[in-house]
């Protein structure tokens, strides 16, 4: 691994839609762009859209609005980024209600959000009818578990998810979030 600033941590952004559909982004690109924000030991993983790199910046939110902007900017599309650190996403991972009940990680899921959502919308928000989905609402995460089959096949999806909660959210799966978190450790 190469060496990092003195006092910087890692982070992770994931990256909504990329790679599915017609926006296309080569991870080639993403860890330019982001090295070129000022980042360092920046890594891909997949080619969904997530990257582990080193930064001196605290802020998050700070984290992800420039590399939206680096990819509207130099790649002109329009890209939701959600940033998370090294730290909160070990603690998403040990916190997962379901991951001790569930080892297929097709069927045991985490929606990130950019914001938590109002607890209003948390309240109303249910499964659509005839699918079995268990969910745990954990300020700016989902923790998903489909029992009977994988996130394929559901209409609980991001774009339900973002109508009914009103944020952004992008999901990865259990074996992706695992492999982000281990990364981001080091």
């Amino acid at each position: 691994m190469a060496d990092r600033k003195a006092g910087a941590s890692r982070y992770v952004a994931v990256l909504r839609g990329v790679n599915v559909g017609t926006t296309r982004i080569a991870m080639a690109d993403l860890r330019r762009l982001v090295a070129d924000l000022g980042h360092e030991d920046v890594k891909t993983y997949l080619q969904s859209g997530n990257a582990v790199f080193s930064s001196t910046a605290t802020d998050t939110a700070k984290l992800a609005r420039g590399i939206e902007r680096a990819i509207s900017d130099e790649l002109g599309l329009t890209v939701p980024v959600l940033v998370r650190s090294g730290a909160e996403l070990a603690a998403i991972a040990e916190g997962s209600p379901y991951s001790d009940r569930q080892h297929d990680p097709t069927r045991l899921l985490v929606a990130f959000l950019s914001a938590p959502p109002a607890k209003t919308r948390v309240a109303a928000l249910t499964v659509p009818a005839g699918e079995n989905v268990e969910y745990t609402v954990v300020g700016r995460e989902i923790h998903l578990h489909f029992p009977d089959g994988g996130y394929g096949r559901t209409k609980f999806t991001n774009a339900y998810l973002e109508k009914q909660l009103g944020v952004v959210a992008t999901t990865r799966n259990w074996k992706s979030v695992c492999a982000l978190r281990d990364l981001a450790a080091g």
